[in-house]
């Protein structure tokens, strides 16, 4: 019985402690539809935040590629790939990086934010962050 409850008590544990990072699985919603086309994963690398793209919910696109990319993502598959990069913690968000809309193909200043245990703040931006589009991924569970 004492086995059970610390088990429990652990899962427990360690599932709030992992809702409170911004690492981890995020569900990307189309800005059209309001629903969720694909399932971002965000990772540490050398103390820096980073994503890919792990997950894209409409089989017909499951094999696209970034047509509109330029440099090395150029007609790269959309599956796997990264789009944020290089983000570093500052303060209560993680900032000084890039994302990349495989939608447009275009790269952007980014930075993130955990709002709500399950809910994160992704600004793209150019220039300026008054200059830019704001989203929310919530987590996938």
């Amino acid at each position: 019985m004492k086995k059970s409850l610390l088990t429990f008590v652990l899962i427990i544990t360690s599932f709030t402690m992992s809702s409170q990072t911004i690492f981890g699985k995020w569900n990307s919603k189309n800005d059209e539809t309001g629903k969720v086309d694909s399932v971002v994963e965000i990772y540490e690398k050398d103390g820096k935040a980073f994503a890919k793209i792990i997950d894209i919910k409409n089989p017909d696109r499951k094999t696209a590629v970034c047509s509109l990319c330029e440099g090395v993502n150029k007609d790269k598959p959309i599956l796997g790939l990264n789009i944020l990069s290089g983000l570093q913690k500052d303060g209560d968000e993680w900032s000084g990086g890039t994302i990349l809309d495989p939608r447009n193909g275009k790269v952007y200043k980014s930075y993130v934010e955990l709002v709500k245990p399950n809910k994160l703040k992704v600004r793209g931006y150019i220039g300026l962050s008054l200059f830019g589009k704001t989203t929310y991924w919530e987590r996938a569970l």
